[in-house]
């Protein structure tokens, strides 16, 4: 038994059943129903036809079964280390108490402030009276140029 296919809705059309149309550049139209025959002839998109198999391929009618949904794969949380730092001293910083980081922060600010001390004394020992240097020549005179006064 061979089953024709109608060429506006896109039924099937049982043997000794539907409508024949040759038209003049002998292309053959198959019609289920005098319906399908005269929207046709009305020269009607069948996609715009809401019964139409064509129509509801396009819109996604009907299909529900066939096709799941495609499932997105959740992103995994990587914890890892960073410049400076490995992931073990990055857990261990977290798990602090605010106590504790208070008392680095404290110990640290001290350090510096010694450290600047330091650093004033050392450079306030070695300095020398202005008054025992050369006077001051600018590059100008001392390439030959008049530069000074």
């Amino acid at each position: 038994m061979k089953l024709e296919i109608d060429s506006f809705s896109g039924y099937r059309i049982y043997p000794s059943k539907g409508k024949l149309f040759v038209r003049g550049d002998s292309k053959v139209f198959r019609f289920a129903s005098s319906k399908n025959a005269s929207l046709f002839l009305q020269r009607k998109n069948p996609r715009k036809i809401a019964w139409t198999v064509v129509y509801r391929r396009m819109h996604k009618k009907g299909i529900t079964e066939e096709v799941a949904k495609k499932r997105s794969r959740k992103t995994v949380k990587h914890q890892r280390g960073i410049v400076g730092a490995d992931l073990a001293t990055i857990a261990a910083r977290r798990n602090q108490t605010a106590a504790v980081r208070t008392q680095q922060r404290l110990a640290a600010i001290t350090k510096a402030k010694t450290e600047k001390k330091d650093k004033e004394v050392k450079k306030a020992k070695p300095a020398r009276p202005a008054a025992a240097t050369a006077p001051k020549v600018s590059k100008q005179q001392m390439k030959g140029g008049k530069g000074g006064r």
